[in-house]
């Protein structure tokens, strides 16, 4: 078999990764063994798999009276992947008993242009610790911002240290600073029934919190205490949504939403309190209120598009970026309860 740590380094474009982003590759990678004889592709198939061959020889067949063309393990030609254009040029067919490392094109090709970016942005950006950017970049929710957006944003942060127990945003207090952990922890709390706090989760380095009150124009729904000393970024509101929000908002209506759900199996997340669910929501929906939504997100299903949405559009456009940080695929719904004229149509 295939050992784990398999160094990908040689391979094309994977040399040209962060150690970061080839550690991510690495993980990706899923391992094959083929016997003698086995075919591994046809020519004509448009496949998304990409194929590196780690031990062996495979025989290329072009379908012509043309000799094979034959791939060894050690040559040069083995450093690129085989037979890499689609549809496919040639038959793969191993010569000996082959082990090869397989990659999807279009995440390996996210992955390399991701890093590239993440690379170009800091190298441009003339800032005094490149290191917490590269970690900002890599958060899913900035990597799908504009690099414009990204080069100002860089500039519009503030540092801000500080230190254990101190409260940086108050329940119930005007928001004015959306705010990133560079270095330390903080603990979110919320007021309950009978006024004592109770903790609804806690941020570690490279999490952000604050922006649920920028978005939505309320007060502060929740109150955040350093558990030590540390460091945090900040940005003003008003470069928050021109730089980060907006890009990050993708309002789909009733009749895309519709399609979304019959064609992708989108899943509704109504982010209103239990009392407003109860009350009524949409026909297969499911209930997550924007205040439990740090705690809950993990019982969501990453591998499926989520349309959010409230009464309007507020909460909503809240729930998407909270979520989008932590790499979700999300859709808000326009104009929310309020504004859907009929059922959504999913069958």
């Amino acid at each position: 078999m295939i050992a784990v740590d398999a160094d990908y380094r040689r391979f094309v474009p994977l040399n040209g990764l962060s150690d970061e982003a080839l550690a991510q590759a690495a993980g990706q990678a899923r391992h094959i063994r083929l016997p003698r004889g086995r075919e591994l592709f046809h020519r004509g198939d448009s496949d998304d798999d990409r194929y590196y061959l780690l031990a062996g020889e495979m025989a290329l067949d072009s379908g012509d009276d043309s000799a094979p063309l034959v791939i060894r393990a050690d040559s040069e030609a083995a450093r690129h992947p085989l037979a890499r254009l689609k549809p496919r040029r040639y038959t793969g067919v191993a010569r000996s008993e082959c082990e090869l490392a397989a990659f999807s094109d279009r995440a390996l090709e996210r992955l390399v242009a991701q890093d590239q970016a993440t690379a170009y942005e800091v190298t441009e950006f003339e800032g005094d610790d490149p290191g917490w950017m590269f970690d900002l970049l890599r958060n899913p929710a900035f990597s799908r911002v504009p690099p414009a957006n990204l080069h100002i944003l860089f500039g519009r942060f503030q540092p801000m240290p500080v230190v254990a127990g101190q409260v940086v945003i108050r329940q119930g207090d005007a928001g004015d600073y959306y705010y990133l952990i560079r270095r330390g922890s903080a603990q979110v709390s919320r007021a309950g029934a009978s006024g004592r706090p109770v903790e609804l989760a806690r941020l570690e380095p490279g999490q952000g919190f604050g922006e649920e009150a920028l978005i939505s124009g309320d007060p502060r729904n929740a109150t955040v205490t350093m558990l030590g000393d540390g460091l945090l970024m900040r940005l003003a509101a008003g470069d928050f949504h021109a730089q980060l929000q907006e890009p990050l908002l993708h309002l789909v209506d009733a009749a895309e939403a519709s399609a979304l759900i019959r064609e992708r199996a989108a899943q509704l997340v109504d982010v209103r309190m239990e009392d407003e669910f109860r009350h009524g929501s949409l026909a297969g929906a499911i209930n997550i209120p924007l205040y439990l939504l740090r705690v809950k997100a993990n019982t969501l299903a990453r591998d499926r598009i989520h349309i959010l949405f409230s009464h309007g559009v507020r909460r909503g456009g809240t729930a998407a970026f909270l979520l989008a940080q932590r790499g979700f695929d999300v859709r808000v719904l326009r104009g929310g309860l309020a504004g859907l004229k009929k059922p959504l149509a999913t069958e």
